[in-house]
């Protein structure tokens, strides 16, 4: 197993594609993107996390990135890294997944190991995977070649845990796929956890994130609630999270994003409301989470009106655009659902984000300012969403005339708070 193809280079392949290379295998990269390979091979990243250099080191480690599935004939383990969105309808689409499998069962020799990283609902595995490479293959999982489920586990911009060092989660379609899967990834991580089989790992993965789902529910309903009953409840998460014991603490915000919230809880919900088993508080989750850029909007334009400003016309500045602070990854950011909001209800609508030097979202580019305090100081009202560290914060009550805080991050100032 010392040759590995992943599929897939994006938040969650190339990370693999990197820890793989350090670990003395030889790595071939396979995306249907060309310029992506194009950019990998000429040793530009396109992702913050693995950085040119890093690249660098690939490549002279042998890293190829190719948009020929060909070259999957050439490695012994294949690693499923593909996107796992949701359709026009929001439900699961596996259409990324079933290429790549029956891409690898055209290709696949005898002895190989299979291993889908992709987020989905249990069953996958052993069912859509397992299926359409036996197909194209002719080969039998857990005879001919071993499969197994093993959730990635990527935090963007945490600069603490990485593949190496986060515990890996391994699930196969038969015990013997769980132990040759989990034999390849102690090459890549320091501890592997083999679960019962390919389905409690893929629920694992889910319930991962649908925890936090449904925990940042929780705190976002208490925020509209605790304001309409004039009680703060940033401080009463404060004092409840000095409780050594029995609560973590989570925090409101404008709503929720990247791939991890908004879109894998959904998987879950779905595959339990198909089985004819729905799962009423992580559906209700998502639906509170949904409704929080909504719920900025209405409070933009109750302070507006509150200071004699209708929002229509009004200037309004949008600061940090991105999902999570200190990141630039504007997937399924609560920004975007407000800025359409804000822009129906007349708004004109600027931001400043240092990381993000151009946003357009539905095709339609926003004015962007880079001078964050000056432009605070002439909007009508001003919108902190996402407090990267590069952003003074700390500077934008003495500079706003009416600032909305979504963060919790000015409270003591005359800001107004979520």
């Amino acid at each position: 197993m010392n040759s590995v193809a992943v599929i897939g280079l994006g938040y969650t392949g190339l990370p693999l594609a990197r820890e793989a290379c350090r670990a003395g295998l030889k790595v071939v990269g396979i995306d249907e993107n060309p310029a992506v390979t194009d950019a990998l091979m000429s040793g530009r990243s396109h992702l913050p996390d693995v950085t040119d250099s890093d690249l660098t080191a690939m490549l002279a480690a042998g890293f190829r990135a190719s948009t020929d599935v060909s070259l999957l004939a050439e490695t012994s383990v294949a690693v499923i890294c593909v996107p796992t969105p949701l359709g026009g309808t929001g439900r699961p689409d596996l259409s990324h997944v079933r290429r790549a499998a029956t891409a690898l069962g055209d290709h696949l020799k005898p002895g190989s190991l299979l291993v889908l990283e992709s987020t989905s609902f249990p069953g996958t595995t052993d069912d859509v995977v397992r299926r359409a490479v036996e197909q194209a293959s002719g080969l039998t999982a857990g005879t001919d070649f071993s499969l197994a489920f093993s959730p990635e586990r990527i935090d963007p911009g945490n600069e603490t845990f990485g593949v190496r060092n986060t515990p890996r989660v391994v699930g196969g379609y038969t015990p013997r796929c769980t132990a040759v899967a989990a034999e390849f990834f102690r090459k890549l991580c320091d501890e592997v956890v083999e679960a019962a089989s390919a389905r409690e790992a893929e629920l694992a993965k889910l319930l991962e994130n649908t925890y936090r789902s449904v925990n940042i529910a929780l705190v976002n309903e208490l925020a509209v609630t605790a304001r309409a009953l004039g009680v703060n409840v940033w401080d009463a998460i404060d004092c409840a999270r000095t409780k050594p014991f029995g609560f973590q603490s989570f925090r409101p915000g404008p709503g929720v994003g990247g791939h991890c919230i908004p879109v894998d809880p959904a998987y879950l919900t779905h595959w339990a409301r198909d089985a004819g088993a729905p799962l009423r508080l992580a559906e209700l989750a998502q639906e509170v989470n949904a409704e929080m850029p909504a719920h900025v909007a209405r409070r933009a334009e109750d302070l507006l009106r509150h200071a004699g400003k209708p929002i229509r016309s009004a200037k309004i500045l949008l600061i940090g655009i991105t999902y999570k602070p200190n990141s630039p990854d504007l997937r399924a950011t609560p920004a975007t659902p407000l800025l359409r909001l804000l822009r129906k209800a007349g708004a004109h609508v600027t931001y400043h984000d240092p990381l993000i030097d151009a946003w357009s979202p539905d095709g339609e580019r926003v004015e962007r300012t880079t001078d964050v305090l000056s432009a605070a100081t002439t909007a009508d009202l001003t919108i902190l969403l996402q407090d990267h560290h590069t952003i003074p914060v700390d500077q934008l009550p003495a500079h706003s005339p009416l600032l909305l805080d979504t963060r919790g991050r000015l409270r003591g100032t005359g800001a107004h708070q979520l």
